[in-house]
């Protein structure tokens, strides 16, 4: 679902950095349902999305569902009457940041949604919070990552993008409030402005509070185009950027060298408002993949820092080259490592750990069938024949040579003399 990009807003001087908008990064191509266009509410998805098969889910929430942990989702809001959300969403904790009063390019009323931000028209918060922790349900393969994690509801942005730093700002401190344990922004600001400071004080406010924040690189890196997204470049946020089904950057996923590291963001089916599901693509959807991991990882070891949980993350991302690359960061998350080599927390990715290369062929071996003591008695006894068979035809020939004497004087043949 793509959406316009306000112009931004700057000053003549253009030094001073002031409020700009912030967009719900657009998909290179959409794919709004997985089956024609989607509607709300839409079909059941009947079987498993394949985000959710590369995954062992049985062996994944055999070490963590979530529970307890708290994710906010700063997004379009979370619709609760999709019947997988319902559970999962704290209706109290949430809140709506949109300015009252909106109107469209007609002048008509824009509906704002309910003030505690359980509406959603636009469908982008919903799928998100789905793919975070939306409840298992009959007729569906379809779930949430940390189906036991709960949901902290935030409206912030909207199909017309009224959304802008400062309105991200407020979310932000308003989840620290709320007790987020992950915070998740699905969003950059347009045209990759950086903007006023205000916003990097409000992330940084929430990590102190050890509160991991995850946000979506971007979908403008089509043509390999490098380029710095915000808030996902802040220091300490975990910067997402979207994999395909073959653990590759999809072709609009951002690059850069601020991007930590991927998820699926292809054909990612989640939840969408009234119920049902509908397909999509873009990083939006990559990050709240992560957000799921982070929130696994904090149930598990509620006492381990945010930068311990990213450091984890990064860790047991699967890669082929040592370190980190600006397509994919320090590699594809794979949620069960994540949970499962954690013996110890970590403060930083270890480059060289986790690699995943192709072993070099081992040179053959020639099958002699023995040892080598076998080996060696074998050539000692070639040797010990060989010379008994030599010794044998030197006096064979010794012998042949004294018998042909002996029949030579005994033919009465003399020498010297004829017989009379």
């Amino acid at each position: 679902m793509r959406h316009t990009r306000l112009p931004l807003l700057r000053t003549a001087a253009a030094a001073a950095l002031l409020t700009v908008p912030v967009v719900l990064a657009p998909p290179s191509a959409a794919a709004d349902s997985f089956s024609g266009q989607c509607e709300y509410p839409n079909a059941p998805y009947p079987g498993r999305p394949w985000s959710l098969q590369r995954v062992q889910l049985d062996e994944l929430w055999s070490q963590s569902k979530g529970k307890g942990v708290r994710v906010a989702v700063i997004d379009t809001g979370v619709d609760v009457r999709n019947p997988q959300l319902k559970d999962a969403v704290d209706v109290k904790s949430g809140r709506n940041f949109l300015p009252k009063g909106l109107k469209d390019e007609d002048g008509d009323p824009i509906e704002r949604g309910n003030e505690n931000g359980t509406t959603d028209t636009v469908g982008h918060g919903t799928k998100v919070a789905g793919i975070i922790a939306a409840r298992p349900a009959d007729k569906t393969g379809f779930v949430g990552l940390a189906p036991e994690a709960t949901i902290i509801p935030i409206q912030q942005n909207d199909a017309e993008g009224h959304g802008d730093t400062d309105t991200l700002a407020a979310s932000i401190r308003h989840a620290v409030q709320a007790k987020a344990d992950v915070i998740n922004i699905s969003q950059d600001t347009s045209d990759a402005a950086e903007p006023a400071p205000d916003l990097e004080a409000a992330v940084n406010e929430a990590l102190e509070q050890e509160i991991v924040v995850v946000a979506s690189a971007g979908n403008d890196g089509a043509g390999g185009n490098v380029k710095k997204t915000y808030p996902a470049s802040y220091e300490g946020v975990l910067a997402v950027a979207a994999s395909d089904r073959n653990n590759e950057r999809a072709s609009f996923s951002q690059s850069g060298d601020f991007v930590d590291v991927a998820a699926p963001g292809v054909d990612m089916i989640s939840t969408v408002p009234r119920g049902g599901h509908c397909s999509d693509n873009g990083t939006s959807f990559s990050a709240p993949y992560v957000a799921g991991v982070a929130a696994l990882i904090k149930a598990k070891h509620p006492d381990w820092t945010q930068r311990q949980i990213v450091a984890q993350i990064e860790q047991t991302a699967e890669r082929t080259v040592a370190g980190h690359d600006r397509l994919v960061g320090w590699g594809v998350v794979d949620p069960v490592r994540a949970l499962t080599e954690d013996d110890r927390p970590i403060e930083s990715p270890r480059p060289r750990e986790g690699l995943v290369k192709a072993e070099a062929p081992a040179a053959a071996e020639f099958p002699l069938g023995e040892t080598a003591d076998e080996r060696n008695a074998r050539l000692a006894t070639y040797v010990a024949v060989g010379a008994a068979i030599l010794v044998a035809g030197l006096g064979g020939t010794a012998v042949a040579i004294r018998d042909a004497r002996a029949r030579a004087r005994g033919t009465g043949v003399r020498r010297g003399r004829t017989a009379t």
